[in-house]
């Protein structure tokens, strides 16, 4: 594709050099770029690309997107300023992988918790109604059934940008993808157009790098204000946000409830550690999920498949085959009668969701015990709420290390500690090694007791000192029961 018409989809401030030039690839990192690529540099959170040009340029860029104009421009290659290149960046990915969101039908999910669950459940189940489908999710991207691994919840707009780009070429009809917030503030899904929107929840998560509650709210609320007419948009009228996401929307708003008036609603006649009988829409229908989240989940992916055109039969149909995402409230039963509970729990809303659960179940007919920690450089004001949270839902808690990054797990746990009071303490032990923790809790249980293993779901890894060391809760429970 040639330069200038690349730059129909920005704004240029100034320009040095030929534009009609071909570009043959777009990079925002300086590591990637290849001869005849187009280099984009941005200010980002850990470095800033302004640095990288000359690297870039080394490699053979053809033409660089720069914020700051250079002090030295080389030979041969084109200069385009622009205002803010991190919102360039996502337009000019879109233009160049040939504006794939033009050519299927594109679903965001966000909110603090269930965006995983209800983007892989619509995934699964439109696959299963026949249709050619793509996921961008936590877990793993799909192309079809091709997975494709994943970073982060939302990639960088080139990446994302190639990923929708070859669910285009392979003909997927539908995409559905987590947009998490820190994609919306970075300007991610700049360019692409979104057929509709799901708003799931919103409690305290990443002040890390939001700073305060109303900069993650806004963040999350600009996704639903940028979705254009014609768009839907399926929100949970049960949140208190819930009606703020869509105060500025174009989109056609359409509301879930497990408890007011809504257009899509349901409650639950049933429920053990197997599944749930519920009532949906007047319908029933046995779903293999647990918990009252689960349920408000569900109802997110009725109301947009319903809003995608589907019938309510054939949508109920569709979700009582439907099972949960890999590390969402997974069970293991020892050959004693104890159960695990495996979940990615690690914000304090999603710790008390899965305990509140637990505990309608269990109704005391046996303990419950709990396993968590918290991330290291990352909202360190959420760690004594999750001991709170696990300490109010758990008959004993083990506080263990998460994913340490580069804190001292023990720093990690003394913060958590810190929100205890000397009572609530009687209930805790801490022990560093999470392998110890999971395998002490398995040991403590006795026949009918639960042990709830939360923070990292379907992560197989543990992050020390910036390495990636193999750890799976799943592995670890089982081995501590012996199957």
């Amino acid at each position: 594709m040639e330069l200038k018409e690349l730059l129909e989809g920005v704004r240029a401030v100034r320009i040095e050099g030929d534009t009609e030039r071909d570009i043959t690839g777009v990079n925002m990192d300086s590591r990637l770029v290849k001869p005849g690529d187009l280099f984009v540099a941005v200010k980002g959170t850990q470095a800033d690309g302004h640095a990288y040009i000359g690297k870039a340029v080394a490699q053979g860029a053809a033409a660089v997107v720069c914020e700051a104009w250079p002090e030295t421009l080389a030979e041969g290659v084109t200069y385009v300023q622009v205002a803010d290149s991190e919102s360039a960046v996502g337009r000019l990915a879109t233009l160049f992988y040939g504006d794939p969101t033009s050519k299927l039908d594109l679903v965001g999910v966000t909110g603090t918790n269930g965006k995983t669950t209800v983007a892989t459940l619509l995934y699964k189940m439109f696959r299963s109604l026949g249709y050619k489908c793509g996921l961008c999710s936590t877990v793993c991207n799909y192309i079809d059934d091709r997975p494709i691994p994943t970073e982060h919840t939302t990639p960088d707009p080139v990446t994302l940008n190639r990923l929708l780009g070859q669910m285009a070429d392979e003909g997927c009809k539908y995409a559905f993808m987590e947009v998490s917030s820190h994609a919306v503030a970075q300007h991610r899904i700049a360019g692409l157009k979104f057929a509709g929107g799901i708003f799931t929840n919103l409690t305290r998560d990443h002040l890390d790098y939001h700073k305060t509650f109303e900069n993650y709210r806004d963040a999350k609320k600009a996704f639903f204000d940028g979705l254009p007419k014609g768009a839907f948009v399926v929100t949970n009228a049960d949140d208190k946000n819930g009606m703020v996401m869509v105060q500025n929307t174009k989109a056609a708003v359409k509301t879930y409830s497990l408890r007011a008036a809504a257009d899509f609603k349901a409650k639950v006649l049933e429920e053990t550690f197997e599944g749930m009988c519920l009532d949906m829409d007047g319908r029933e229908v046995s779903v293999s999920f647990i918990g009252r989240f689960n349920v408000s989940n569900l109802l997110a992916v009725y109301g947009a498949a319903r809003c995608m055109g589907r019938q309510p039969e054939e949508v109920l149909v569709a979700l009582s085959a439907l099972h949960p995402v890999n590390g969402r409230f997974e069970t293991i039963r020892s050959r004693e009668g104890v159960t695990a509970i495996i979940d990615y729990a690690h914000t304090p809303d999603a710790l008390a969701n899965v305990l509140s659960t637990i505990n309608e179940i269990q109704q005391q007919r046996g303990s419950v015990i709990t396993v968590c920690g918290a991330g290291g450089n990352r909202d360190k004001g959420k760690r004594p709420l999750m001991a709170q949270e696990a300490v109010k839902g758990s008959d004993k808690v083990v506080i263990t290390s998460d994913n340490p990054r580069f804190e001292e797990p023990q720093a990690i746990i003394d913060d958590m500690l810190a929100g205890l009071d000397r009572e609530q303490m009687r209930k805790v032990i801490s022990l560093a090694d999470r392998r110890e923790a999971i395998r002490t809790a398995c040991m403590m249980a006795q026949p009918g007791d639960v042990v709830l293993v939360a923070g990292k779901g379907h992560e197989d890894y543990q992050e020390v000192k910036g390495v990636k060391h193999h750890f799976d809760d799943h592995e670890v429970v089982r081995e501590a029961f012996g199957i």
